[in-house]
Protein backbone atom coordinates (compact mmCIF):
# COMPACT_ATOMS: atom_id res chain seq x y z
CA UNK A 1 0.00 0.00 0.00
CA UNK A 2 1.12 3.42 -0.98
CA UNK A 3 0.37 6.99 -0.07
CA UNK A 4 -0.40 7.97 -3.36
CA UNK A 5 -2.78 4.75 -3.83
CA UNK A 6 -5.07 5.27 -0.71
CA UNK A 7 -3.86 7.92 1.75
CA UNK A 8 -3.99 10.37 -0.83
CA UNK A 9 -7.44 10.11 -2.50
CA UNK A 10 -8.55 10.45 0.94
CA UNK A 11 -6.71 13.56 0.65
CA UNK A 12 -8.17 14.69 -2.32
CA UNK A 13 -11.57 13.91 -1.36
CA UNK A 14 -11.60 15.90 2.08
CA UNK A 15 -10.40 18.62 0.27
CA UNK A 16 -13.44 18.53 -2.57
CA UNK A 17 -15.59 17.93 0.44
CA UNK A 18 -14.65 21.14 2.07
CA UNK A 19 -15.07 23.66 -0.66
CA UNK A 20 -18.51 22.67 -0.22
CA UNK A 21 -19.92 25.16 1.76
CA UNK A 22 -17.80 28.11 -0.53
CA UNK A 23 -18.66 26.47 -3.88
CA UNK A 24 -21.36 24.02 -3.57
CA UNK A 25 -24.10 26.78 -2.36
CA UNK A 26 -23.09 29.51 -4.92
CA UNK A 27 -26.22 29.99 -6.25
CA UNK A 28 -28.00 31.30 -2.57
CA UNK A 29 -26.53 34.31 -1.53
CA UNK A 30 -24.85 33.78 1.37
CA UNK A 31 -24.15 35.37 4.66
CA UNK A 32 -20.49 35.63 5.58
CA UNK A 33 -19.70 35.98 9.34
CA UNK A 34 -15.72 36.04 10.25
CA UNK A 35 -14.58 35.55 13.53
CA UNK A 36 -10.86 35.40 14.70
CA UNK A 37 -10.87 31.79 16.73
CA UNK A 38 -8.45 30.73 19.79
CA UNK A 39 -8.95 27.36 20.74
CA UNK A 40 -7.10 25.64 24.02
CA UNK A 41 -7.23 21.98 24.48
CA UNK A 42 -6.17 19.35 26.91
CA UNK A 43 -6.60 15.70 25.84
CA UNK A 44 -5.57 12.97 28.12
CA UNK A 45 -5.28 9.34 27.07
CA UNK A 46 -4.77 7.32 29.75
CA UNK A 47 -3.80 3.57 29.77
CA UNK A 48 -5.56 1.11 31.84
CA UNK A 49 -4.54 -2.23 30.13
CA UNK A 50 -2.64 -2.86 26.87
CA UNK A 51 -5.89 -2.82 24.99
CA UNK A 52 -8.41 -0.08 27.04
CA UNK A 53 -7.57 3.51 27.53
CA UNK A 54 -10.00 6.51 29.83
CA UNK A 55 -10.08 9.27 26.99
CA UNK A 56 -10.52 12.55 28.89
CA UNK A 57 -10.74 16.11 27.08
CA UNK A 58 -11.56 19.46 27.71
CA UNK A 59 -11.71 22.35 24.65
CA UNK A 60 -11.67 26.51 25.91
CA UNK A 61 -12.60 27.82 22.79
CA UNK A 62 -13.00 31.60 22.31
CA UNK A 63 -13.49 34.42 20.18
CA UNK A 64 -10.91 37.20 19.09
CA UNK A 65 -8.55 34.83 20.11
CA UNK A 66 -9.06 35.10 23.96
CA UNK A 67 -11.15 37.84 24.50
CA UNK A 68 -14.77 36.02 24.91
CA UNK A 69 -16.15 33.13 24.72
CA UNK A 70 -16.87 31.09 22.03
CA UNK A 71 -17.93 27.49 23.00
CA UNK A 72 -17.42 24.92 26.00
CA UNK A 73 -16.39 21.49 25.23
CA UNK A 74 -16.02 18.70 28.34
CA UNK A 75 -15.69 15.14 27.14
CA UNK A 76 -14.95 11.81 28.97
CA UNK A 77 -14.77 8.36 26.95
CA UNK A 78 -12.99 4.90 26.55
CA UNK A 79 -11.18 3.21 23.94
CA UNK A 80 -10.30 0.10 23.06
CA UNK A 81 -7.25 -1.32 20.59
CA UNK A 82 -8.22 -4.06 18.99
CA UNK A 83 -5.34 -4.43 16.93
CA UNK A 84 -2.17 -2.07 15.84
CA UNK A 85 -4.38 -0.59 13.26
CA UNK A 86 -7.99 -0.42 14.43
CA UNK A 87 -9.65 1.92 17.57
CA UNK A 88 -13.06 1.73 18.59
CA UNK A 89 -14.03 4.33 21.03
CA UNK A 90 -17.38 5.54 22.65
CA UNK A 91 -17.94 8.76 25.32
CA UNK A 92 -20.06 11.10 26.45
CA UNK A 93 -19.86 15.14 25.83
CA UNK A 94 -21.18 18.37 27.54
CA UNK A 95 -20.85 20.93 25.14
CA UNK A 96 -22.18 24.96 25.50
CA UNK A 97 -21.94 27.46 22.98
CA UNK A 98 -22.12 31.21 23.61
CA UNK A 99 -23.49 34.01 21.83
CA UNK A 100 -20.97 35.34 19.63
CA UNK A 101 -20.35 36.87 16.16
CA UNK A 102 -22.39 38.98 13.77
CA UNK A 103 -25.40 36.19 13.58
CA UNK A 104 -24.76 34.18 16.94
CA UNK A 105 -26.60 30.89 17.18
CA UNK A 106 -27.40 31.30 20.73
CA UNK A 107 -30.06 33.93 19.39
CA UNK A 108 -31.32 34.87 22.57
CA UNK A 109 -28.73 36.52 24.25
CA UNK A 110 -27.63 33.49 26.61
CA UNK A 111 -25.82 30.55 26.12
CA UNK A 112 -27.08 27.01 25.35
CA UNK A 113 -26.43 23.36 26.22
CA UNK A 114 -25.87 20.24 24.28
CA UNK A 115 -25.44 16.79 25.40
CA UNK A 116 -24.02 14.26 23.00
CA UNK A 117 -22.73 10.44 23.12
CA UNK A 118 -20.51 9.09 20.18
CA UNK A 119 -19.06 5.77 19.15
CA UNK A 120 -16.09 5.95 16.48
CA UNK A 121 -13.43 3.19 14.78
CA UNK A 122 -10.16 4.40 13.57
CA UNK A 123 -7.67 2.87 10.91
CA UNK A 124 -3.69 3.93 11.40
CA UNK A 125 -1.88 3.93 8.87
CA UNK A 126 2.26 4.54 8.26
CA UNK A 127 4.20 5.45 5.09
CA UNK A 128 7.67 6.03 6.59
CA UNK A 129 8.06 9.43 8.29
CA UNK A 130 4.18 9.69 8.12
CA UNK A 131 1.62 8.31 9.97
CA UNK A 132 -2.04 8.76 9.09
CA UNK A 133 -5.19 8.39 11.06
CA UNK A 134 -8.69 7.78 9.03
CA UNK A 135 -11.57 7.83 12.02
CA UNK A 136 -15.64 7.98 11.13
CA UNK A 137 -17.88 8.86 14.55
CA UNK A 138 -21.48 8.86 14.78
CA UNK A 139 -22.78 11.43 17.02
CA UNK A 140 -26.45 11.46 18.86
CA UNK A 141 -26.83 15.06 19.82
CA UNK A 142 -29.71 16.59 22.28
CA UNK A 143 -29.50 20.38 21.93
CA UNK A 144 -31.56 22.95 24.50
CA UNK A 145 -34.52 24.77 23.16
CA UNK A 146 -34.64 27.47 25.01
CA UNK A 147 -38.32 28.67 26.48
CA UNK A 148 -39.08 32.06 24.96
CA UNK A 149 -40.31 33.27 28.15
CA UNK A 150 -37.15 32.95 29.96
CA UNK A 151 -34.31 32.28 28.13
CA UNK A 152 -32.27 30.67 31.06
CA UNK A 153 -34.71 27.89 31.06
CA UNK A 154 -34.53 24.97 28.86
CA UNK A 155 -38.41 24.11 27.27
CA UNK A 156 -37.05 20.56 25.63
CA UNK A 157 -34.26 18.79 24.51
CA UNK A 158 -34.32 18.20 20.31
CA UNK A 159 -32.53 15.38 18.82
CA UNK A 160 -29.97 14.70 16.30
CA UNK A 161 -27.44 12.52 14.46
CA UNK A 162 -24.20 13.51 12.80
CA UNK A 163 -21.52 11.61 11.09
CA UNK A 164 -18.05 12.84 10.92
CA UNK A 165 -14.85 11.79 8.97
CA UNK A 166 -11.09 12.96 10.41
CA UNK A 167 -8.10 12.59 8.14
CA UNK A 168 -5.08 13.22 10.56
CA UNK A 169 -1.13 13.34 10.20
CA UNK A 170 1.64 13.31 11.88
CA UNK A 171 5.30 13.69 10.07
CA UNK A 172 8.71 13.29 11.73
CA UNK A 173 11.65 15.26 10.82
CA UNK A 174 14.26 14.45 12.68
CA UNK A 175 13.72 10.22 12.00
CA UNK A 176 11.72 7.36 11.19
CA UNK A 177 10.06 8.35 14.69
CA UNK A 178 9.01 10.92 16.87
CA UNK A 179 11.20 10.51 19.64
CA UNK A 180 11.47 12.41 23.13
CA UNK A 181 12.77 16.16 23.00
CA UNK A 182 11.86 16.25 19.05
CA UNK A 183 10.03 18.47 16.75
CA UNK A 184 7.30 16.98 14.33
CA UNK A 185 4.72 18.04 11.74
CA UNK A 186 0.77 17.53 12.03
CA UNK A 187 -2.16 18.26 10.97
CA UNK A 188 -5.65 17.25 10.35
CA UNK A 189 -9.21 17.81 8.18
CA UNK A 190 -12.68 16.71 9.45
CA UNK A 191 -15.98 17.00 7.93
CA UNK A 192 -19.21 17.20 9.60
CA UNK A 193 -22.36 15.85 7.98
CA UNK A 194 -26.17 15.80 10.11
CA UNK A 195 -28.49 13.49 9.23
CA UNK A 196 -32.11 12.04 10.30
CA UNK A 197 -34.81 14.01 11.55
CA UNK A 198 -34.99 17.59 13.38
CA UNK A 199 -31.56 18.64 10.91
CA UNK A 200 -32.24 21.99 9.30
CA UNK A 201 -30.21 24.06 6.45
CA UNK A 202 -26.74 22.56 7.98
CA UNK A 203 -26.67 19.22 6.19
CA UNK A 204 -23.32 19.84 5.90
CA UNK A 205 -22.68 21.08 9.52
CA UNK A 206 -18.65 22.15 8.98
CA UNK A 207 -15.23 21.79 8.19
CA UNK A 208 -12.23 22.08 10.00
CA UNK A 209 -8.50 22.18 8.43
CA UNK A 210 -5.45 22.43 10.97
CA UNK A 211 -2.07 22.03 10.32
CA UNK A 212 0.97 23.02 12.56
CA UNK A 213 4.32 22.12 14.51
CA UNK A 214 4.17 19.57 17.02
CA UNK A 215 6.80 18.93 20.57
CA UNK A 216 7.17 15.56 22.08
CA UNK A 217 8.52 16.26 25.75
CA UNK A 218 8.81 12.77 26.32
CA UNK A 219 6.21 9.92 25.66
CA UNK A 220 3.39 11.37 27.35
CA UNK A 221 3.63 14.67 26.75
CA UNK A 222 3.30 17.13 23.71
CA UNK A 223 2.73 20.61 23.25
CA UNK A 224 1.22 21.25 19.20
CA UNK A 225 0.62 24.96 18.54
CA UNK A 226 -1.47 24.72 14.76
CA UNK A 227 -3.42 27.19 12.15
CA UNK A 228 -7.22 26.57 12.25
CA UNK A 229 -9.98 26.79 9.95
CA UNK A 230 -13.14 26.27 10.72
CA UNK A 231 -16.13 26.57 8.44
CA UNK A 232 -19.53 26.13 10.06
CA UNK A 233 -23.43 26.22 8.08
CA UNK A 234 -25.97 27.29 10.72
CA UNK A 235 -28.92 25.25 10.77
CA UNK A 236 -31.84 28.25 10.69
CA UNK A 237 -31.74 30.89 8.21
CA UNK A 238 -30.88 34.47 9.12
CA UNK A 239 -34.61 35.53 10.75
CA UNK A 240 -34.31 39.41 9.15
CA UNK A 241 -32.75 38.57 5.26
CA UNK A 242 -33.96 34.84 5.11
CA UNK A 243 -30.40 34.12 4.07
CA UNK A 244 -27.94 31.18 5.08
CA UNK A 245 -25.23 32.11 7.40
CA UNK A 246 -22.03 30.51 7.03
CA UNK A 247 -19.48 31.53 9.67
CA UNK A 248 -15.76 31.19 8.67
CA UNK A 249 -13.09 31.23 11.81
CA UNK A 250 -9.56 31.69 11.68
CA UNK A 251 -7.05 31.42 14.24
CA UNK A 252 -5.10 28.98 16.33
CA UNK A 253 -5.36 25.87 18.10
CA UNK A 254 -2.63 24.78 21.32
CA UNK A 255 -3.18 21.55 22.63
CA UNK A 256 -1.33 19.62 25.00
CA UNK A 257 -1.77 15.77 24.92
CA UNK A 258 -0.92 14.05 27.86
CA UNK A 259 -0.76 10.17 28.70
CA UNK A 260 -0.52 8.25 31.99
CA UNK A 261 -0.10 4.60 32.36
CA UNK A 262 -2.50 3.23 35.10
CA UNK A 263 -1.57 0.05 34.52
CA UNK A 264 -0.07 -2.69 37.19
CA UNK A 265 3.85 -2.45 37.55
CA UNK A 266 5.26 -6.07 37.15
Amino acid sequence: MTLTSTGFRWLVLLTLLGTLPIDGFGQRQRLLDHNAIGWYVYNGDHKLTQRWTLHTEYQWRRIDLIRSWQQSLARLGVNYKSSDRVKLGAGYTYFTTFPYGGYPQADLGVPYSEHRLHQDVSLSETYGRLSLTHRIRLEQRWLAQLADDNPRRTASWEFQNRVRYQIAGELALNGPTVDDGELYINFFDELFIGFGKNVGENIYNQNRISAGLGYQVNDGLQIELNALNQVVQHADLDPVSGRPVFEVNNGFRLTINHALDFRKKR
